[in-house]
C-alpha cells in the first residue's frame, strides 16, 4: 500500500538522524552514493523506497519522505525498489567485498591467479573486474600480485641461502622474469639485498636546519633519503637499520655541497627543486610521488585529488599510504597533501614540520 501524498501545508516527516531534510534532498538530487545506508527515501505516488544513489527518475519533492532505516520505510507501507535494491548491501559495498576477496586469493596463491579466474570468483566480467580493482587500489591485479611477490622476496632473501630459493618461495615461476625487474624492485641486485646491502655505497651527512636535525643520503644515482628529526644520531641509526651491511660512509667535501643544496631546499621550499633523486618504490607509489612533485609550491591538494589525478579516484587511502612511505622529505613534497577539509593530517616527520614547510612556501621564504 502507499501513503497519501504530503500536502504543501502538512508538516514534513521527521528528519533521518544526523542529516537535515535539506541535506537528504540534495543527496537524492545528486544521487550521492556516499549517503547510501545513512537514509532512504520513499515516493508517495509510487509506494516505493530507494537508496539516495538510485538511478531512477527523480521524484517531485512534495511526494518524497525520508527514513532512517529500511525497516521504518517498510513499516510506513513502502516496498523496496527493484532497481537499486535498498534492502541489500550497496553496490560499492559489494564491490569492496569482491575486491577484498580477490586480494585474499592473490595473497594465498603460490603463483598469481589469472585475471579470468579472479573475475569469475568475483562474479564479474574480466573487463569490469579489472576496472573496479584498479579504481579501488590504484593498481591492476597484475601489478598488485607483482608488488606482493616483490615484498615476499624482500622478506625472504635475508632468510635464505640462495636467491633462487627466495624467488621461487615468493611465487616467481621463472628466474628470468624475476631478474628482469629485480634491481628496480629492490634498489640493488638480489644478492646484495640478501646480504643486507653489502657492497652498496651510500654516502650520508647530517646537519641542522630550522626544522631540527636533517640527514641526507645518496647513491651514485642521486639522493635516496632525506630524513628529518630531533637528533642527528637517531637519523643515522635509521639509515643503518635500513641497510645493515651497506657500505655507509660520511660524505666528503663534494657531498657537503649536495647537503647544502638540500638544506637550502628545506629553508626555501618555494624555490624550484632541482636535485638528482634515486627513487625506489612500487609502481603505485612512483605514480603518487610523481603527482606530488607536480603540486605547485604554496598550494595543497587532498588525498582524493591526488588519487583522481593519477586515474585512481577510489584510492585516496592508498595515496595516504604512499605519502607515509616517502623517504625523501621536501624534494618529494608530501607535506603539500592535506585532508579533504584542508586539515593538516599526518606527516612522517611530524605535523609541526608540515605546518612550518607550508608556511615557508606561502610566505615565499
Amino acid at each position: 500500500m502507499s501513503a497519501a501524498p504530503i500536502s504543501a501545508s502538512a508538516p514534513l516527516p521527521p528528519e533521518p538522524a544526523g542529516l537535515s531534510d535539506e541535506a537528504c534532498w540534495e543527496a537524492v538530487l545528486g544521487r550521492d552514493a556516499r549517503c547510501d545506508g545513512h537514509f532512504y527515501y520513499s515516493v508517495d505516488t509510487t509506494g516505493i523506497y530507494c537508496r539516495p544513489s538510485c538511478p531512477a527518475k527523480r521524484p517531485k519533492r512534495a511526494h518524497v519522505r525520508f527514513h532512517d532505516t529500511v525497516e521504518k520505510a517498510e513499516a510506513a507501507g513502502f516496498r523496496a525498489c527493484k532497481r537499486c535494491r535498498p534492502g541489500q548491501p550497496s553496490l560499492a559495498t559489494q564491490h569492496s567485498a569482491r575486491i577484498a576477496q580477490a586480494c585474499r586469493m592473490i595473497e594465498a596463491a603460490e603463483t598469481p591467479p589469472p585475471l579470468a579466474a579472479l573475475a569469475a570468483a568475483a562474479g564479474l566480467s574480466p573487463y569490469h573486474f579489472h576496472r573496479l580493482f584498479k579504481a579501488a587500489l590504484g593498481v591492476t591485479p597484475k601489478a598488485y600480485a607483482s608488488a606482493l611477490r616483490n615484498k615476499r622476496v624482500r622478506e625472504g632473501l635475508p632468510q635464505t641461502t640462495t636467491v633462487t630459493e627466495a624467488l621461487y618461495d615468493a611465487g616467481f615461476n621463472s628466474s628470468g622474469r624475476f631478474y628482469a625487474t629485480a634491481t628496480e624492485a629492490l634498489g640493488m641486485s638480489p644478492r646484495t639485498y640478501r646480504d643486507g646491502g653489502d657492497g652498496t655505497e651510500i654516502r650520508y651527512a647530517t646537519g641542522t636546519c630550522s626544522l631540527g636535525a636533517i640527514l641526507v643520503a645518496a647513491t651514485d644515482k642521486g639522493v635516496c633519503a632525506i630524513f628529518l628529526g630531533d637528533a642527528p644520531q637517531d637519523l643515522v641509526v635509521e639509515l643503518h637499520e635500513r641497510f645493515p651491511r651497506a657500505a655507509l660512509a660520511e660524505g666528503d667535501a663534494g657531498f657537503a655541497a649536495l647537503t647544502a643544496r638540500v638544506i637550502a631546499t628545506v629553508e626555501g621550499p618555494s624555490a624550484q627543486i632541482d636535485l638528482p633523486l634515486d627513487i625506489k618504490g612500487t609502481a603505485f607509489q612512483l605514480r603518487v610521488w610523481e603527482a606530488l612533485r607536480r603540486i605547485p609550491p604554496g598550494t595543497t591538494a587532498s588525498y582524493a585529488e591526488i588519487a583522481a589525478s593519477i586515474g585512481a579516484p577510489e584510492a585516496a587511502r592508498a595515496v595516504a599510504g604512499a605519502c607515509a612511505a616517502n623517504k625523501i622529505a621536501v624534494a618529494i613534497p608530501c607535506h603539500r597533501v592535506v585532508g579533504a577539509d584542508g586539515t593538516l593530517s599526518g606527516y612522517r616527520w611530524g605535523v609541526a614540520r608540515k605546518r612550518a614547510l607550508l608556511g615557508k612556501e606561502k610566505s615565499g621564504n
